[in-house]
């Protein structure tokens, strides 16, 4: 099976590269996704031992701040049927869930964050769905060219 790359993206205050590096092992849950495409990527393409960059969005400046790897192919999010949960879907069956997660692990902080602005100004970068008009996806596919770019980059 070939390798893919992945991106996700995280508010800082909500849950950080920091969060992730205290979390048990340093592995967490990617749960609370609600867009139908991103849940299809979590559900049927990321894939054990895909890499992931972990983008800060709604932050100055928006930065690729590490890299992480898929250590849990899709399984239902458990939150969508916790009505304590900020990401509870009432009309979600446990029989027939309506949301996944992956579990991903940390691998690398950047030394050097790769900032939205570095990737804009990028040719090799020009054709990232990051960069894409109307794209605002939390999970998005990475070529293998953007991701050793980012990678060179990021150092």
């Amino acid at each position: 099976m070939v390798k893919k790359y992945w991106l996700v993206k995280s508010e800082p205050t909500a849950f950080s590269i920091e969060d992730l590096k205290n979390s048990k092992n340093q592995t967490t849950f990617w749960d609370g996704v609600r867009n139908y495409q991103a849940r299809n990527y979590l559900r049927d393409e990321m894939k054990k031992g895909d890499g992931v960059l972990f983008y800060y969005s709604n932050t100055e400046p928006n930065v690729v701040i590490g890299i992480c790897e898929v250590v849990k192919e899709g399984y239902p999010d458990h939150t969508q049927f916790d009505p304590e949960s900020k990401h509870y879907f009432p009309s979600s069956d446990p029989k027939k869930p309506v949301w996944f997660m992956v579990d991903i692990k940390f691998v690398k902080e950047f030394k050097t964050p790769v900032t939205l602005e570095e990737i804009k100004e990028n040719s090799k970068l020009s054709k990232m769905k990051l960069i894409q008009r109307g794209n605002r996806l939390s999970i998005m596919p990475v070529e293998k060219k953007e991701w050793d770019e980012i990678i060179k980059i990021g150092k």
